[in-house]
């Protein structure tokens, strides 16, 4: 049985107006991941994801360099528990 985790994302750098939300999406849909990513008003993308520790990993790992066009500065982790709120996942406006 595989353990589930939950991770806060948040990165930085040339991270808005690259598509970073929705290749962040289809990525964590296609991983079976659960959650959410939105634009922050201070330039950052924050994630929120659910699901299998090593899926999750991959999702970080590449939240780490993003789309093409994205040019990633940091990105802060913090980890948790599921607490399984949503079923999908979904970009937030």
């Amino acid at each position: 049985m595989s353990c589930e985790i939950s991770c806060h994302i948040l990165i930085s750098g040339r991270v808005q107006g690259v598509l970073f939300r929705a290749y962040t999406e289809r990525l964590a849909g296609s991983l079976g991941l659960v959650g959410w990513v939105k634009n922050l008003r201070d330039g950052r993308v924050e994630v929120y994801c659910e699901g299998e520790k090593e899926k999750v990993e991959k999702l970080i790992e590449w939240c780490g360099n993003g789309p093409p066009s994205a040019r990633v500065r940091d990105v802060e982790l913090k980890y948790g528990e599921p607490v399984h709120q949503t079923k999908v996942f979904e970009i937030l406006r």
